[in-house]
């Protein structure tokens, strides 16, 4: 797949399928069994999802502390640049601010960012027959702590790891995790991207990237380190509250990105619903417009954002979404190709009449029900 990631824009080939933390993420408990198939956010689960018909995987990166051996810098990157850092320097890839555990009956959290690369990779399973794990635990959003069980199990990753062991025509989604709680310093912020940064560019290649971040300020630092890859900033668009104003509506995006230079937004699928209006903002703003959320489980829905001009989704049903973009997006096109039509091309200044406006606010109570 070849992406137009020029400096100034973003232009994705096709209607963009992603997997969410690979093959999708994990929920713990849930009625939905294919929500526990496989580890989130491991190697198995990122080859697994390169089996069907998408374009990139999104996953979270995070870095922690203190490699003690050869043996681990070399899991965090190539030995020569390895020799030259201290701490603070090894990128991961885990979703959550912290991780739970349990010892000799005592349940416990530790901030993931607190860890060490050996501590890290300690919980779950090992890769190194005999060696003992420790056992993982995870935080419900009603917040209730239960065992991290899967169908599939697989143990944790670096981000040099994924670049090594991963497919090589998927690409990469990089979102650059920082805890909503926590108020970073710039110095902060531009010691964790560039670590990350360099082992990009070392591992990359041809590979395509997108950074990602719901931190407005390190998704612009991202963007003034480096020119190669595309920025996207991340939002609720609206569907949570936030102290920094940025990351309340769609608007604000809009604005993040025009301030930064950045390529693109992601955001809930349900804020783009509720204000359907704002896509022709951004389309005329010559900004790339992808979306997450648990309506993007919904074949429908997705249907529905490529007639809007969205750009791509993040999903979990990774065989299912990506079967139904084919059957109710690729196909027709094609068929339509064949019977001498001219193919349609993404409009980047998409309009919406008023009926069809009142169309999208009629169907969103449908969508939600799912």
């Amino acid at each position: 797949m070849v992406l137009n990631v020029e400096a100034a824009s973003f232009r994705a080939p096709k209607f963009l399928v992603i997997g969410h933390r690979g093959h999708g993420m994990n929920i713990m408990q849930s009625s939905d069994s294919r929500m526990e198939a496989i580890k989130e956010n491991t190697i198995l689960s990122f080859n697994s999802a390169a089996k069907f018909p998408i374009d990139f995987i999104e996953f979270d990166v995070q870095t922690v502390e203190d490699m003690k051996d050869r043996k681990t810098m070399l899991l965090c990157r190539h030995a020569s640049y390895a020799r030259r850092v201290t701490k603070d320097d090894c990128p991961v890839i885990f979703h959550d601010d912290f991780i739970f555990s349990q010892e000799n009956g005592t349940v416990y959290e530790k901030r993931v960012t607190d860890l060490n690369l050996e501590e890290f990779l300690c919980f779950g399973p090992q890769k190194e027959a005999g060696k003992l794990e420790k056992r993982l635990l995870r935080k419900s959003k009603d917040g209730r702590i239960l065992n991290w069980n899967v169908q599939t199990d697989d143990s944790f990753c670096t981000l040099a790891e994924a670049f090594q062991k991963v497919n090589p025509s998927l690409g990469f989604n990089i979102e650059l995790k920082f805890d909503d709680n926590i108020v970073y310093h710039q110095d902060h912020l531009s010691r964790v991207l560039q670590v990350i940064l360099q082992v990009v560019s070392e591992y990359a290649k041809d590979r395509p990237i997108i950074f990602s971040s719901f931190h407005p300020d390190a998704a612009q630092l991202v963007r003034k380190l480096q020119q190669t890859y595309p920025v996207f900033f991340l939002t609720n668009g609206g569907t949570q509250v936030y102290y920094d104003v940025r990351r309340n509506s769609l608007e604000e995006a809009i604005k993040v990105c025009l301030e930064g230079g950045l390529q693109g937004i992601v955001s809930e699928i349900k804020g783009v619903f509720r204000n359907p209006g704002a896509v022709p903002k951004i389309k005329e703003a010559e900004l790339s417009l992808l979306t997450y959320g648990k309506l993007n489980n919904v074949p429908e829905a997705v249907c529905m954002q490529h007639l809007m001009g969205i750009d791509g989704v993040i999903v979990d049903f990774v065989q299912e979404i990506s079967r139904a973009v084919d059957e109710m997006i690729i196909k027709p096109l094609h068929e339509s190709l064949k019977e001498g039509k001219e193919e349609r091309k993404a409009n980047s200044k998409v309009q919406f009449s008023q009926q069809e406006l009142s169309f999208l606010l009629k169907l969103i109570p449908e969508l939600i029900q799912h």
